[in-house]
């Protein structure tokens, strides 16, 4: 007979599903020491709301969550990107006494928040030495740089399809992007605990694994693509590696924040229909034929001044070359308009690389830079471009 858990603890989950997973990572470990997780912040013995810090309509509705979760239960711990958030000055964005919340916690910090949450509910569990050692956590930096597999029994998706998170931060220095200031440098998991985690999801009846991270193309990269063994084989740290290895789950494998990189021709190959069910159908145990690509802008000059990885002037015909491949293949990308410095005839260079790629989906958003030095363009010209 199961026992009955005597704490429960509620969660807002807000921002990208990067965050999402970090919530069910932390779900999880409570759910391991018979913590129940409930919908319901008025009978939990507190809420944790997950922020995100990205853009100033996140940080709004980051603390709004804050103050609504206060309203309803009262004692709650704030963690995620906005508490690792800093001023120009250096210090922190938000903390406990500001907002009135028990703690504030940055992100990729499952273990210790929730240590943190039980210190708060007076529950001693697994939450020591031995959730560390399964999460091959270091000592001294307990979470922080988390590469390890999480159980992942309770997940916020509905039940066909889960993310798996294959690294964490960001090498890159995108003008535009805080995100490496508040999740780091690039952190890849290994091979064989991300294999390990997707069986299990697999296994739990999951049929689409999203892959997911800050910078997908860049996976192996810290690691310089070193080689390790799964099930005896060697299977070199790359991301065409890990993929190969999904593979063989037969389900659906899709991938997001594919940045063009070189080695991204690699895995178009794999997208390659087989096989029909039937003529409406497709069956495609492997590589989803999709790609999530933000490209962000089509002129040299600007994409200098934002300081975007991967070479852009070879990109039409390579976007060719991956149709002729894949003739099913699916692009998603996302592009700043009005960027600082953005002319005319930089946006105009923009709308015909878009005529000529001929993308699936594309979304615009405009920018007002935050950084000192950057003029931002007339709002009524950057409000016409998008």
């Amino acid at each position: 007979m199961k026992k009955k858990s005597i704490h429960s603890v509620g969660f807002i989950s807000l921002g990208c599903s990067k965050a999402l997973v970090d919530t069910e990572q932390i779900a999880n470990i409570l759910i391991s020491d018979d913590i129940e997780i409930t919908h319901s912040f008025r009978e939990a013995d507190l809420v944790v709301v997950n922020t995100c810090g990205f853009i100033d309509a996140a940080v709004r509705e980051s603390l709004d969550s804050i103050k609504e979760a206060k309203k309803k239960n009262g004692k709650v711990i704030v963690t995620g990107c906005l508490g690792a958030k800093k001023n120009l000055d250096g210090t922190p964005l938000i903390t406990p006494e500001d907002l009135g919340v028990l703690e504030v916690t940055g992100p990729n910090n499952p273990v210790r928040t929730a240590e943190l949450i039980k210190a708060q509910l007076n529950v001693n569990g697994r939450c020591g030495s031995e959730v560390r050692k399964k999460w091959k956590l270091p000592k001294e930096e307990i979470g922080s740089k988390s590469s390890a597999a999480s159980s992942r029994n309770y997940l916020l998706t509905p039940s066909h399809y889960a993310y798996v998170k294959i690294s964490e931060g960001c090498n890159q220095s995108c003008t535009f992007c805080i995100i490496p200031s508040m999740r780091g440098k690039l952190v890849s998991r290994k091979v064989s605990e991300i294999i390990e985690e997707a069986k299990k999801l697999v296994s739990n009846g999951v049929k689409e694994i999203i892959i997911i991270s800050q910078d997908t193309g860049a996976y192996g990269a810290d690691s310089k693509y070193q080689t390790e063994f799964v099930n005896g084989a060697p299977v070199k740290a790359s991301l065409l590696g890990l993929v190969k290895e999904l593979q063989k789950l037969k389900v659906w494998i899709r991938l997001h924040y594919i940045y063009p990189y070189k080695n991204i021709d690699s895995i178009i190959p794999l997208m390659e229909k087989k096989e029909n069910i039937s003529d409406i159908i497709p069956s495609r145990q492997g590589i989803v034929p999709y790609i999530d690509m933000p490209f962000q802008h089509a002129h040299p000059e600007i994409l200098k001044k934002m300081k975007r990885p991967g070479k852009i002037e070879d990109i039409l015909t390579r976007l060719s070359n991956w149709r002729r491949t894949c003739p099913d293949l699916t692009i998603r990308s996302t592009f700043i308009v009005g960027f600082p410095g953005e002319t005319e005839a930089h946006f105009e260079h923009l709308l015909q690389f878009l005529t000529d790629a001929k993308l699936d989906i594309g979304l615009a958003a405009s920018l007002i830079p935050r950084l000192r030095g950057q003029k931002p363009i007339n709002i009524l010209i950057m409000s016409q471009r998008k």
